[in-house]
């Protein structure tokens, strides 16, 4: 008699995206400060000028995140949870969901009916990112989080390991392991527009460059990855 073949066990698949410039045609950090000046909670000329420093920093993968992030939370830390909460609701409303496209929530759909467990990994903070991941449908969310003081609020610091770079690897990881999973066991696709989200591009099983910049394009070129530009034109 023969022996029956044992069929392989398929891979749990993962969808991991980024967020800023990738599902969004914005940056939803600089945006957020952008609209704190609206508010008048910050001082225009001040504030613009160390926001746009800390997004060209970003961008030329040089930037100080827990810097960053100090800088990024000072206002609604010090204007309380109530009023950061009903700002960020009309920030949800104003600026993040006329951004949201039907393209980017075609590819998301697209991935669940795939049966593939949808994770949004993001170096964005978690109070910024949070109702965006809601928005989107997507129930997964790695993002930078904030360590809270002894009134259970925004101490202005990064709890763990900030979800940026190499972070970002460390991070999947950690969040793999408290399902009882490694990235190996997965097929993993991983979606971003960053030069400064190649260590996990190179990690997973399908990188996709996605409205990539210009030295991620030049590297999924070289690399023969697949390169997708979602999204046609910028809000």
């Amino acid at each position: 008699m023969t022996a029956a073949i044992a069929t392989p066990t398929p891979r749990p698949r993962l969808a991991l995206f980024d967020l800023d410039h990738t599902l969004l045609p914005l940056d939803s950090d600089y945006e957020w400060g952008e609209f704190t000046i609206r508010l008048g909670w910050c001082e225009r000329e001040a504030f613009g000028r160390r926001n746009q420093a800390f997004f060209e920093a970003y961008q030329a993968g040089r930037l100080d995140v827990h810097d960053y992030v100090r800088f990024a939370t000072e206002a609604l830390r010090q204007r309380g949870r109530a009023a950061a909460e009903a700002a960020r609701a009309q920030f949800m409303q104003t600026v993040i969901a006329p951004a949201i496209r039907p393209a980017a929530l075609a590819l998301l759909a697209r991935h669940r009916a795939q049966g593939d467990t949808v994770v949004l990994v993001t170096a964005t903070n978690e109070f910024v990112t949070r109702p965006i991941a809601q928005a989107l449908g997507v129930e997964h969310l790695i993002a930078v989080e904030l360590a809270r003081d002894a009134e259970d609020w925004y101490s202005g610091e990064i709890l763990g390991v900030p979800s940026m770079r190499e972070g970002k690897v460390v991070r999947l990881q950690q969040w793999l392991q408290e399902r009882g999973l490694s990235l190996a066991q997965t097929e993993s696709t991983f979606y971003s527009d960053s030069i400064n989200d190649l260590p996990l591009l190179e990690r997973v099983d399908h990188p996709v460059a996605t409205n990539p910049d210009e030295r991620l394009r030049a590297i999924a070129r070289e690399r023969h990855w697949p390169i997708l530009d979602l999204f046609d034109e910028t809000p």
